[in-house]
């Protein structure tokens, strides 16, 4: 998903930073790559002040980690470094450029929830919290900036047609996923990037502070 946003991002015409876990990873076409570790306080905080720098228009969070767990099991450590990765990091990022784009009176932030930061199932309270805490993050923060010119909101896939998604489900899984899916299919990942990209561009001029299933009905039946 990240790098199909990052893709459409530049096609659109923006100038990309992509950012991943690998060393010497890459995005689309060559663009910039930044490779960070969010739980890394001191990498999380240098890469912050660099954004800061640079003075985005727009912002995408997109890096986040799922470890499925019964309640009574969770781990502590995966608790933490869950909300470090899908909630503190992007915290950091927002108010890291947010101050040039309140002065310019333009800038787009886009975070990527989940379907499981508006509905819940068993083994995913830890998920959950972390994204129902970034809908919860960004209207709040678009409560405060959207006056300034920035709209910030969050894009919640459903599932889609990713190799994890292949990977942990098999075919056999998701034949029997697509049945509670009213569309009857899975998501791509460029249907996610292009609603993204609309939320960060100029022809969006009014939406601010929602949480947008892109999940083929999947929260609404």
């Amino acid at each position: 998903i990240g790098f199909a946003i990052a893709w459409r991002l530049l096609t659109d015409g923006a100038d990309v930073i992509a950012t991943g876990t690998r060393p010497g990873g890459h995005g689309p076409n060559g663009t910039e790559y930044a490779a960070i570790d969010f739980t890394d306080d001191d990498a999380l905080a240098s890469f912050a002040d660099d954004l800061s720098g640079r003075k985005p228009d727009i912002l995408v969070n997109n890096a986040g980690i799922n470890i499925l767990s019964d309640f009574s099991d969770i781990d502590s450590d995966d608790f933490e470094r869950m909300h470090r990765i899908n909630l503190t990091a992007p915290m950091h990022l927002c108010r890291a450029v947010l101050p040039s784009m309140r002065a310019k009176k333009w800038g787009r932030i886009v975070n990527i929830s989940s379907i499981w930061g508006k509905i819940a199932r068993a083994g995913r309270a830890s998920y959950a919290a972390t994204k129902f805490g970034i809908d919860g993050l960004t209207a709040a923060m678009a409560a405060e900036v959207a006056a300034d010119g920035v709209l910030a909101n969050c894009v919640s896939p459903g599932f889609i047609d990713t190799e994890l998604t292949q990977r942990n489900l098999g075919a056999d899984g998701i034949a029997r996923l697509i049945e509670e899916v009213p569309c009857g299919r899975l998501g791509q990942p460029h249907e996610i990037a292009a609603l993204v990209a609309w939320l960060a561009s100029a022809e969006n001029s009014y939406v601010s502070g929602q949480n947008i299933a892109i999940d083929g009905g999947f929260t609404r039946v």
